[in-house]
């Protein structure tokens, strides 16, 4: 493991975190509760966003960072860039729409510039991604959430241990080729056939503060990022980084 790189931020008593990609702020949300200050960045204007928020290019914004030194600010970065180009999901879901084979693959450049920034970071990526290194995997059965919504996760300069994925209780709620299945977890995506509603994803997933479906279908559960931050602060606090 590559060791973080030490930067030490006067007067702040919270490590300040960087949320490229950011959305309305799943993520960010896990993150503040785990022990650190963040900041949002996303092209699309996010007014639920909870914490401070930047909008245009994430990787423009990073870039500018990096050169202009202010990325020093920062003790962590965190990146979800979209997933659609050959995620099997998008493939699989809407191959009869045309979608998932053309989408630019922002991973790759993604990588390349958080390598830059000599800093710990986290690359996330729902299942079907083959372009990250799945150093984690999370479940919502691992937090007792009413969705599964796996998601795998990239540790760029740190690395953490990898919860046991326990057995699911049943199915996913909706229909599958015609047919109605009941079960414990819903489907946090897309509409109809017997998909979640706002209120259910905002209550299996535990996020409150936005109802637009668009949001939430793409949030992860702040209970992912807190568990990531938790072991995160850890490692920044073994180096002097975080109090």
């Amino acid at each position: 493991m590559t060791q973080p790189t030490v930067i030490r931020r006067v007067g702040r008593a919270r490590p300040l975190l960087l949320d490229l990609f950011c959305c309305a702020g799943g993520a960010a949300m896990g993150y503040r509760r785990a022990g650190f200050d963040v900041v949002g960045v996303d092209i699309a204007p996010r007014p639920n966003y909870p914490f401070t928020f930047h909008q245009g290019d994430a990787l423009t914004y990073l870039a500018a960072l990096i050169a202009s030194g202010e990325i020093r600010r920062y003790a962590a970065v965190h990146a979800s860039p979209p997933c659609q180009n050959k995620c099997a999901l998008t493939v699989g879901t809407n191959r009869s729409q045309g979608w998932g084979g053309t989408h630019i693959d922002l991973v790759a450049p993604t990588r390349a510039l958080l390598e830059r920034t000599g800093l710990p970071y986290v690359i996330e990526q729902p299942n079907g991604r083959a372009a990250i290194r799945k150093d984690l995997s999370l479940c919502g059965e691992m937090f007792g959430l009413g969705v599964l919504r796996h998601r795998n996760f990239e540790l760029g300069r740190w690395t953490m241990a990898r919860p046991a994925h326990p057995k699911h209780r049943g199915r996913v709620r909706g229909y599958r080729h015609g047919r109605f299945y009941d079960g414990p977890y819903v489907a946090a995506y897309g509409s109809g056939g017997g998909k979640a509603t706002v209120a259910e994803m905002q209550s299996a997933m535990g996020i409150t503060w936005t109802d637009v479906r668009e949001e939430l279908t793409e949030a992860i559960p702040p209970a992912y990022s807190q568990h990531i931050g938790r072991a995160l602060h850890g490692c920044l606090r073994s180096v002097g980084v975080a109090a």
